[in-house]
């Protein structure tokens, strides 16, 4: 095999993921914003925003599972036994919020069920979504090329954190989505509401930015030895700069350029934490080429 092959295996994979949490996440977003309303005109709208789109975005979620399944096989047997749990909740809660989507049309006036489907389901994925990251993050136990831990090895602190911190980003991308393709009570909410979310976002971001290399030396090894500090200084000062942006278009009448800050706090984010865990496919003894 060819040394490369992996490694561009392991962009598309990194960059179907990418565009599943950035599509998928400000729909989830707005079914987790779906309680500050009780409008159902207001409600309507915000559902109708996404309307179009929510349905396709999912599949970026299935070209990211088959792919770490056809192109590396051995990741995908130690990742699944070791996140059984929060990976089969994500998908009851998404088949949940899925059926919720098309059963609230059909079932009025008596959807008000489907109303909490539709968020439980959201808030539920979101979450689930969270403690997956925060326990690949962490590392997973491997003996012998094969998941060695227990099945509550994902239930930490740090986890937990991180599924808190998925939950807000998700929102405020659902945020400032309405308030690109919204206008009137709704649009107006969403930016009062943007501006606390996106205050959350950027103290889970320093958070998980200094917990984990105070708890896992090989990260903190990544970013703070001298050559790798001054080559890799700008991505926390640009997250930064992205969320003053962020906040700065927030308290103006811009429309779009909050949506699109926000996304780019999320690439960022997500870029720091590749280069924090790179070659490990699962950190912290398996590497890209390993599991290939």
């Amino acid at each position: 095999m060819e040394w490369y092959l992996p490694v561009i295996w392991a962009g598309l994979i990194g960059t179907a993921v990418m565009l599943y949490v950035v599509l998928d996440g400000f729909d989830l977003g707005i079914a987790i914003l779906f309680p500050t309303t009780k409008d159902e005109g207001e409600r309507d709208q915000m559902m109708n925003s996404v309307a179009p789109f929510w349905d396709g975005n999912e599949t970026w979620l299935v070209l990211g599972g088959g792919g770490l399944w056809v192109a590396f096989p051995q990741a995908y047997a130690i990742i699944m036994p070791a996140f059984y749990i929060p990976v089969i909740l994500m998908l009851l809660a998404l088949i949940f919020r899925g059926v919720a989507f098309e059963f609230r049309w059909v079932a009025k006036p008596h959807h008000h069920r489907w109303d909490l489907a539709f968020w439980l389901g959201s808030t539920v994925a979101a979450f689930s979504q969270g403690l997956i990251l925060g326990g690949l993050i962490q590392g997973v136990t491997v003996a012998n090329g094969q998941f060695a831990g227990g099945p509550f090895d994902w239930l930490t602190p740090f986890t937990v954190m991180c599924g808190l911190g998925v939950v807000v980003g998700y929102a405020l991308l659902g945020a400032t989505w309405l308030i690109f393709k919204t206008e009137g009570p709704v649009a107006e909410r969403a930016r009062r509401q943007a501006r606390t979310l996106l205050l959350a976002l950027m103290g889970f971001a320093a958070l998980v930015s200094l917990w984990t290399p105070l708890a896992h030396p090989r990260i903190a090894e990544r970013w703070f030895t001298p050559g790798n500090l001054a080559l890799l200084w700008p991505f926390p000062v640009l997250t930064a700069f992205c969320g003053y942006m962020a906040w700065k278009r927030l308290h103006g009448a811009h429309e779009f350029t909050p949506f699109a800050f926000t996304i780019a706090i999320f690439l960022l984010c997500f870029l720091g934490l590749s280069i924090s865990n790179f070659p490990y496919l699962v950190p912290p003894s398996v590497t890209i080429w390993d599991a290939a």
